[in-house]
Order: structure tokens, then sequence, then C-alpha cells
């Protein structure tokens, strides 16, 4: 038998079943991401907590894939689709925007405002247009992960988002180096107005983190270093520039703006004296000094246990070697991760008493414990027993939009090579669907956002109706969201496996593939959706 000794775990029982009775009711009506503060998913101070990405190198992989993921926490536009490769004559300009990212459709213009116009190039590139656009036809990843800065160095003023740098490299460039050398330079050109942030650019042979930040409230420009994830490693960026010391005669492993000292000198977040280390330069200050947080920690303990890295480390590396193969299914339980049976585990906690076959009694987990829980529900329990749950910002979260994981394989055709593993939602409780470099067009839901209004066709709500009841009592029902995770994991690299078989593959049949693991999935959180409701919908 399990013993715990908890807060909860020494309430009367009348009081401690009232207070569960109670959450049930709150997580309910468990908000995406709500604008309210005082029902907002977020503990004060940690609104910047907002995206995961994690890096791998093709020696990493076990397979020879590059990947890099994105789990994007927030807001952002849940509708995707595929722009389609275009040339254009001289003299054409490319148009500028801020608000995409937030709109409802591809043509939806609401709150969309043109800021400026630069030169057009002759031939762009096809490309996955997510709210943070991600991979184009040539093998070109990015996943995001916004760290913010200091505020001195914003100057929203100016004329690009990271959205649209991204935009440009997946149009303009086929290999990760000439990305990052593309959004610096236009950056720096043009204008940075974005908070602090970093891009993973990966492309089928490496895999880089690009940190920018602009230069100051009323200059335009961009101050940005890059470095590269070796090989045989992996890293993370979550939310905290990771970027150390710029080996800059290094070539092969970094880049910088020129000005990547001076602006640093020019605000005072470097004194010139000592050993220049960019992340401690352009840091944010809830990272108290350091280069990580829990999940920075938990993801690189994870795949390398034997380094002993603790909370308590002055500093993280920047990557770490595996002790096991990092594959497409390794990231992807990393990224459904909510620290569960670690001392980070905020379910550990939340405990009720029950009665066993043989009559003896046993402290257990409650069923309706689960890591996502809102602000006002956390407040609730530590108001009932103080210290009941101490808030972890786990790596999977209700907040969440969308998520990627990026496959790149040089083994391989572009068009079948580069996959997207896309889900919507919580990465805990969603299925990843498939969408290639070569694809042409997605199923119909996925051309709808399910933010601003509540759109029963959609890519999010087909799976959030299920995602959100199977919270009511996760403890029972994690391990039947688990099994139709893996299963549909199985489903497309089976379907995947059969085409990669082929001499040739068309993009119909890619199409083809991503619409009929959707239907699959679709079905499988239609039919979890009914049983919940069947389980919960007459109360308990």
């Amino acid at each position: 038998m399990r013993r715990y000794s908890s807060p909860l775990s020494r309430l009367p029982r009348r009081i401690l079943g009232g207070a569960l009775i109670f959450v049930c009711t709150l997580l309910s009506g468990l908000p995406s991401r709500a604008q309210d503060k005082s029902t907002s998913i977020y503990p004060d101070g940690w609104e910047d907590e907002s995206c995961t990405s994690i890096m791998v190198g093709r020696l990493a992989s076990g397979d020879g894939s590059v990947m890099t993921s994105h789990t994007c926490d927030g807001v952002s536009h849940t509708w995707s689709c595929i722009e389609p490769a275009r040339d254009y004559r001289k003299g054409e300009m490319f148009t500028v925007y801020k608000g995409l990212r937030h709109t409802s459709f591809r043509e939806d213009t609401t709150g969309v405002k043109k800021v400026g116009e630069i030169p057009q190039v002759r031939h762009t590139y096809a490309y996955l247009n997510t709210g943070y656009p991600c991979l184009n036809e040539k093998q070109l990843a990015i996943g995001e992960s916004t760290f913010t800065g200091p505020d001195t160095l914003i100057n929203k003023n100016s004329m690009f988002l990271i959205e649209e740098l991204c935009r440009l490299a997946l149009q303009r460039c086929d290999n990760a180096r000439d990305a990052i050398r593309l959004m610096g330079s236009i950056a720096e050109k043009y204008g940075y107005g974005d908070t602090g942030e970093c891009l993973t650019v990966a492309d089928k042979k490496e895999v880089w983190a690009f940190e920018i930040l602009g230069v100051g409230r009323n200059e335009l420009g961009a101050v940005w270093a890059a470095q590269r994830v070796p090989d045989d490693h992996v890293a993370v960026s979550c939310n905290i520039p990771r970027i150390g010391k710029l080996d800059l005669g290094n070539k092969d492993f970094f880049m910088a703006s020129d000005n990547v000292k001076e602006v640093a000198l020019r605000y005072g977040l470097w004194d010139g004296q000592g050993e220049f280390i960019f992340w401690k330069a352009y840091n944010v200050p809830r990272a108290k000094g350091k280069n990580f947080a829990v999940r920075d920690w938990f993801i690189l303990s994870t795949i390398a246990p034997s380094l002993g890295l603790t909370m308590d480390d002055d500093e993280m590396p920047f990557s770490v070697k595996p002790e096991f193969p990092v594959d497409l299914r390794t990231v992807s339980r990393i990224l459904r991760s909510t620290y569960e049976g670690t001392e980070h585990d905020m379910c550990r906690n939340v405990l009720i008493e029950k009665t066993l076959k043989n009559g003896q009694k046993d402290t257990v987990i409650s069923p309706i414990a689960n890591p996502w829980l809102t602000t006002d529900t956390r407040n609730t329990l530590n108001m009932i027993a103080p210290g009941t749950i101490d808030f972890r910002r786990t790596v999977s979260v209700a907040w969440c939009a969308y998520s990627t994981i990026l496959q790149l394989r040089a083994d391989l055709p572009d068009n079948i090579g580069g996959v997207c593993w896309l889900s919507p939602d919580n990465p805990g409780e969603s299925p990843r669907i498939p969408v290639f470099s070569g694809s042409r067009n997605l199923p119909d839901a996925f051309k709808m956002c399910g933010h601003k209004k509540y759109v029963p066709d959609s890519f999010l709500w087909t799976f959030r109706r299920a995602n959100r009841l199977g919270t009511l009592a996760w403890q029972t029902h994690k391990g039947t969201f688990e099994k139709n995770i893996l299963e549909v994991e199985d489903f497309a690299l089976s379907g995947l496996k059969e085409l990669e078989g082929q001499r040739k593959v068309s993009s119909e049949q890619l199409d083809a593939l991503t619409a009929k693991v959707f239907d699959e999935a679709a079905s499988r959180w239609k039919t979890m959706e009914w049983d919940l409701w069947h389980d919960h919908g007459r109360g308990f």
C-alpha cells in the first residue's frame, strides 16, 4: 500500500470531499488560456512561460533524423494550410504584416495591419503555414520559444515580428545556416519589433538555436546570436536564452550580429570587463541569473541522467549527449511530460482515502488530480489546505494552441523526408498527425481556428472536447488517452513506412495519408468523448 503525508490527507473527510467536488466543478470550465487574470491558468509572474522546443542532432536520433519542435503555448491561431511555391516578376514587393498570428482562417484580415514592404525574390518555396510558419518543401524547419529579454530593447514600431521572419526564411531558404543569416540581416536592416525570441532552425543535416532581440525602444535594428547543436547532442529552449560563450572564430558552430557586445555595453547589460556570455547579458529577470528552469533541467536530465544535473546547478549545458537514441517517439513522450512521479508532480499531494477490496484503508492520489489545474482551482485547494500544490510549469500545458515535432531526413526525397507531426491543444492529451514537406492540401478541419469561438469541426475542437472531459478524472482516464496517442502514432508510422518503400510518392498520396491519420484520430477522440460524457454526464 502507498502511504503519503499531505496537507489534504490530514483534512476531515467531509471537508476534503467538498473540496474535491468543487475542483471538479471548476475543471469543467477549464480555459485554454483565460485573458481575465482572475481565472488565469498562470500564477502571477509566469506569463512568459509560453513555449518549449527540443532540438535533436542527426547522430542523436538513432535513425539519422534531425529534429526540432515547438509547443505553441498561447493564443496563436490553430488553423493551418499549405502556401504554394510562387514566381514573381522583377520589382514586386513582399508585404510585411502584423496581426496574422491571431486570425481565424487564412483569408481573415481582422486586426491585421500592413507595416511595410521589402523587395520580393524571383521564386519562393512552398511551406506549411501555422501560427509560426514551420516547414518548407526543402526540409527547412523552425521551432520557437519566447524569452522576452530586457524591455528596454523592444521597439514596437519596428517592421518585423518573429513569425514574419519565419515566413521569409521558409519562402527563401533551403538550409538552416542561410535561414539564420537571412533573418538576422533582414531584422538588422528593417528593424526587429518583437520580444526576445529563440528560433530553433533545422535542416536535414543540422539544427541551430537562433536568439534575437531588438536594439532599443526608439532604434531600428536587431542583435542576435546562433549556436549549432552538435550532431550527437540534444538541446532545449524553454523561454530562457541558452546561448553562452560565443566562439565566433568557430564558424561551423557560431554566428552573431556585429553589434552583439556593443548593445549589451550600451544598455549596461555587460560591464565589458568579464567574459561575454550571451544568455547572461540578455537574460530575463525571472531566470534569476540562470539559463534554465524546471523544464530545461527535466528534459536534459531525462536524456542524460548520468550527468547528475540538478536544480541547484548554476548553469545547464547548452546541449547534452543522450544516453539512448532520442527518436520521434521519445520527443513526443517528453512533450507530454508533467513530471509524474517526481518531486515536481503537482498531483502528488491531492489525495483521498480509499477502501480496498480487503476492507483496509489506503491513501492514494485522487482520481480527479491533474497537472493542468487553473490558478483559481490551485488557489482554492491551497486555501483549504496550504501547501497542497506548489505550481510547476509542466512541459505539456492546457493552454497550448498546437505543437509540432519537425522531423527531417536526408536519406529520403524532400517531399516525404520532411514531416511535421502536428498536434492541436494540450500535447499531453492529443495525437499527432503527419503533414509533409510535399503536402499540398490539408483536411478542411485544419483550415479553421477554434480560439476565438467554439468551432465544432475545427482541428482544435475535434480533440479539445474529449481532452477537457478527460481532466475531470485524469488519474482514471490518462491511460486511455496515452493508449490512443500511441496507437495513432503506430497507425501513422505504418502508413508512412508503406509510402517510403515506394520509388516515387506523389503529393496526392501524402495528402491522403494525412487525411487518413486525421480521420482515424478524430474517430477515436469522438468515441472517447462519448464515453466520457457517459461517465461524467450523470454526476458522481
